[in-house]
Parts: structure tokens; C-alpha cells; sequence
């Protein structure tokens, strides 16, 4: 049995630490990492919540209520920054990483360390997959967020439109890995190929800024 907060505690403390001889946009950059495993954990916690209160099953908490909730908890420290701060686009794409990235890698953490990964290709592959489809929903959020404020479109509408693709993206990569064979690489391909698909409005978008 593992102890999610132990784990969290280990990785974060170090982080912190570091921040006090870095500066810049490394230093956003690791405070963005940290507040991401912050915020997995505290995703995990509202989804077992909701799993115990609706009584679902696994699969369909999986595929129905998972993505909804943790695309809203990366949500939110991404649109208080927004709000509070009014951060320009590089700097709003470097915390959106930063956030992604740290979900990410406190989810393997605790995947690895509860003994659910029985061997390495495993891990390669979940690192690969899971790794880049939290790092590439966030991602695109900034992305969508960036491009309704060059386009003066930026509302609640395009907010919640930017939210709901980033929830399909990922129920749909939870859907299609849920199952061996055809359909689990197909969706272990979708966040690199997404990837690849998200970097090329982005380089267009920062070549109108140059």
C-alpha cells in the first residue's frame, strides 16, 4: 500500500528547494510542475469522492467521469493565472506545460509505486502516452485560450469550448486504451500524434507574435 501524500511530499519538497537558486522562467516553470502534482492529487481525491457518491463502476469513471474532472482541476490554476495576472502567451503555454507535466508525472509515480506496471515496455509506453496526453490537454487549452484573445473572442463560450476538446481528447484516449489490441494502440499513438498536430498552430502562432 502506498501513501499518495508521501509520494508528493518526496518530489515536491526537493522542487522547492531548487526554486530558491533559479529565477525566471525556470522558476514559473517548476511552480507550475509542483501545482500540477498538487492538483492530480487533489483530482484523484474529488474522483474517488464522486466514484463512491454515483456508485459507478470502474470503466465508467474511467472513461465518463476521470477526464471531466481532472481537465477541470488543470483548468482552473491555468484561469486564476489568466484572471489574476494577465500573463502573456509564452508565459501562459510555459505554465500550461509545466502544470501537465507535473500531473503527469505524479500519476506514473503513483502507478508505478502501487505495482500496477508489470514490466518496462509498459512503462515506456505509459510514459509516452500518459505523459504527452496531460501535457497536450492542458497545452491545447492555453493554445485555445491564446488564440479567442488574438482573435478578440476570448469568453465563457470560448472557454468552454476549448474545455470540452480537451475532455474529449482525453475520454477519448481513456476509451480507446480501456481494452486490449487494435483500439489500445491506437490510443497510445493519439497523444504524440496530437502533439505533433498542437505544435504546428503554435509555431503559427508565434511567428504572427515575432
Amino acid at each position: 500500500m502506498i501513501y499518495a501524500e508521501n509520494i508528493l511530499l518526496c518530489i515536491t519538497v526537493p522542487l522547492l528547494l531548487s526554486m530558491l537558486f533559479i529565477r525566471g522562467p525556470a522558476r514559473r516553470f517548476v511552480l507550475a510542475f509542483v501545482v500540477g502534482m498538487l492538483v492530480c492529487l487533489l483530482a484523484a481525491y474529488l474522483s474517488g469522492y464522486l466514484h463512491y457518491l454515483l456508485d459507478w463502476t470502474e470503466e465508467d469513471v474511467r472513461i465518463f467521469l476521470s477526464p471531466v474532472v481532472e481537465e477541470l482541476m488543470k483548468l482552473l490554476p491555468l484561469l486564476m493565472l489568466l484572471l489574476l495576472l494577465n500573463p502573456g502567451d509564452e508565459e501562459l503555454l510555459l505554465l500550461a506545460v509545466g502544470l501537465g507535466a507535473g500531473f503527469a508525472t505524479f500519476e506514473n509515480s503513483c502507478s508505478l509505486l502501487s505495482g500496477a506496471v508489470s514490466s518496462l515496455p509498459y512503462v515506456i509506453v505509459r510514459g509516452l502516452a500518459v505523459g504527452v496526453m496531460h501535457i497536450v490537454s492542458v497545452a491545447a487549452l492555453s493554445v485555445g485560450i491564446i488564440t479567442a484573445k488574438r482573435l478578440r473572442a476570448f469568453s465563457p463560450a470560448a472557454l468552454v469550448g476549448a474545455f470540452s476538446l480537451s475532455v474529449i481528447f482525453h475520454g477519448l484516449y481513456n476509451l480507446l486504451v480501456s481494452a486490449p489490441g487494435l483500439s489500445s494502440h491506437i490510443g497510445y499513438a493519439l497523444p504524440l500524434l496530437a502533439a505533433v498536430a498542437l505544435y504546428l498552430p503554435y509555431r503559427k502562432l508565434r511567428g504572427e507574435a515575432d
